[in-house]
């Protein structure tokens, strides 16, 4: 393995937030090529995700978010798993973007876990009284679509990011690559919404070409 300096290994860390050690093997690996470290780093990450399941994410940071002059406000808490994350910029920014998103789409809920069970029960029996008789047979698995669609468009992280729809990337996406790329686990453990004028709805095409162009600046 090729012999790195610590200023190129400090370096790496900066653009990344990875691990010291991390750093280090990886451009080790990559014979110190500094792009190359990267992608190593990058790769690495994606395969341990889902092995961060059980760590713990207790850092991080509570962001809030005023759009429109005070006419809507979002609070949430993103962890990670150390201080050094939460103070990167990546980790800064994705909170950043996540509290824009959630002002411009309103969701009901966090996640799946969330949903009250009266509300999964209201919701199946909705979609269960609209089948027509031919689609008896099919009806679990059209309801289970049906349901899909519903944590969709009312959970949060399974929401597509407003600022790339077309990516069809989720906020759950957006904390998993973030994850891979810093090597913790990311987590969104809650938010709140306020809006004026509580109970009036207010998600219009202007709104979101409002929160666009602010997200472009």
């Amino acid at each position: 393995m090729a012999e790195v300096s610590a200023k190129l290994v400090k370096e790496l860390r900066d653009k990344t937030s990875a691990g010291m050690m991390d750093c280090k093997k990886a451009l080790q690996e990559a014979n110190g090529n500094l792009d190359e470290a990267i992608a190593v780093l990058r790769k690495k990450g994606l395969k341990n995700v889902n092995k961060r399941a059980g760590k713990v994410a207790s850092e991080g940071v509570v962001h809030t978010y005023i759009h429109g002059e005070g006419k809507i406000g979002v609070m949430l808490e993103l962890n990670c798993e150390t201080d050094f994350v939460s103070r990167g910029d990546d980790f800064k920014d994705l909170a950043h973007a996540i509290s824009m998103h959630i002002a411009w789409a309103n969701p009901r809920f966090l996640d799946k876990d969330s949903v009250p069970e009266s509300v999964l029960q209201q919701e199946a029996e909705i979609h269960k009284s609209q089948l027509k008789p031919a689609q008896a047979a099919m009806a679990d698995k059209i309801i289970e679509g049906k349901m899909k669609k519903f944590f969709e468009e009312n959970c949060l992280v399974d929401q597509i990011d407003i600022r790339d729809a077309a990516s069809k990337k989720s906020i759950s996406d957006l904390m998993n690559d973030l994850s891979a790329k810093v090597g913790e686990k990311i987590t969104l453990r809650r938010f709140t919404r306020f809006e004026l004028g509580e109970g009036i709805e207010k998600a219009s095409v202007d709104f979101a070409k409002e929160v666009q162009e602010a997200m472009n600046a």
